[in-house]
């Protein structure tokens, strides 16, 4: 069974307090939408606390050319993925000594918010001392579900390649996409939920030299729902990604997601109470009130995922990345068994099953 080894983050420059964004959108909305007052209760009802962002908020009130906000992307995924990239192989709540860059065999680069070619992992290995053989797998376009599909992707690699070591990087700057003349619904629910995040998670082979401690995956599931484009995702216009997210996503997890997770769980003899640990992309409050309604888990199971949210926002495919280091600092008995769950555009949902050894 492949091993998640270590994980690290990235610290954004820009840590603003939900207060302070509600304030700033107030003013930037204002003379859109007359009721105002009524729609700015979205930023205290999800319970978000604080976000971190790339750029001052300043600069989100002024029209930006898509080039001008891609060329940030890639230079803001270059910087805090190198970032992450070190504080994951130098982590030493999980390592006993760091991880090396040639032990490193291959990187996936998981991001939806910004476009590179070459990749922004070709261009990391030219400030990073990784081999020049290092397998580069660029992933594009999972959304909220690329941090835990990347991930899934080094679980198989890893298989396939026991005594393997990989990276999986998850940089998401959702700030880049705002759209101040978008005075659509999504647009401003979007404003009061997303945020820039960077993650890396390296996952080691059976045959890799790894502590003990450590989630162990067991099996992983990639599941698609057939003709739902129109639930999440982004609509793309001359001036960049506009965002789509359909107020349903609560209910398709309870009618949806709960029976595709129980068929997983099914597979490997397990049933939602054998699950102790719930790894989950917070998507927002009403998110992760519909996975603990959905798979009849009390709010304790959810804490982790919630404290994320409040902490950080909601940073896409990162954001389940930093939820898995909360968990993997505590200490949690061998044989307990988490399962991690994503949801993304599609709409889809990726689901990993592990266990503490």
């Amino acid at each position: 069974m492949p091993v998640i080894f270590s994980v690290g983050t990235a610290i954004l420059p820009y840590k603003v307090s939900q207060a302070e964004t509600k304030q700033y959108v107030k003013q930037l909305f204002a003379s859109s939408f007359p009721h105002i007052d009524r729609l700015l209760h979205v930023f205290e009802n999800g319970e978000i606390e604080s976000r971190s962002f790339v750029k001052p908020l300043a600069w989100y009130g002024k029209r930006h050319r898509f080039a001008e906000k891609n060329d940030l992307y890639i230079e803001s995924a270059l910087r805090y993925g190198c970032e992450a990239i070190q504080a994951c192989l130098n982590n030493p709540a999980f390592l006993a000594k760091p991880i090396t860059y040639d032990e490193i065999e291959a990187i996936f680069y998981i991001s939806t918010t910004g476009l590179a070619t070459p990749s922004i992992e070709a261009r990391i290995m030219n400030i990073l001392p990784f081999s020049p053989h290092t397998k580069r797998i660029p992933i594009w376009g999972l959304g909220c579900a690329g941090g835990a599909a990347g991930i899934a992707r080094a679980y198989e690699y890893c298989l396939a390649f026991p005594k393997a070591k990989v990276l999986v990087i998850a940089a998401e700057f959702c700030s880049l996409t705002f759209q101040p003349d978008d005075h659509s619904k999504s647009n401003f629910i979007g404003t009061s939920l997303f945020a820039d995040g960077v993650a890396c998670v390296c996952v080691a082979g059976d045959e890799a030299a790894v502590e003990a401690g450590r989630p162990h995956i067991i099996a992983a599931q990639s599941v698609l729902m057939p003709d739902s484009e129109d639930v999440m995702g982004w609509d793309i216009r001359g001036d960049g990604l506009f965002v789509v997210f359909s107020k349903d996503i609560p209910s398709f997890i309870r009618t949806w997601l709960r029976p595709q997770a129980q068929s997983f769980l099914q597979q490997h003899g397990l049933v939602f109470d054998d699950i102790s640990h719930f790894i989950a992309h917070p998507g927002g409050k009403k998110v992760i009130a519909a996975y603990e309604e959905a798979f009849g888990i009390d709010k304790e199971k959810t804490n982790i995922s919630f404290q994320v949210l409040k902490e950080f926002g909601n940073m896409s495919s990162a954001t389940v990345c930093v939820v898995l280091e909360h968990f993997m600092k505590q200490p949690i008995p061998a044989g307990d068994y988490g399962l991690m769950v994503a949801l993304g555009p599609g709409f889809s949902a990726e689901m990993i099953l592990l266990r503490w050894e």
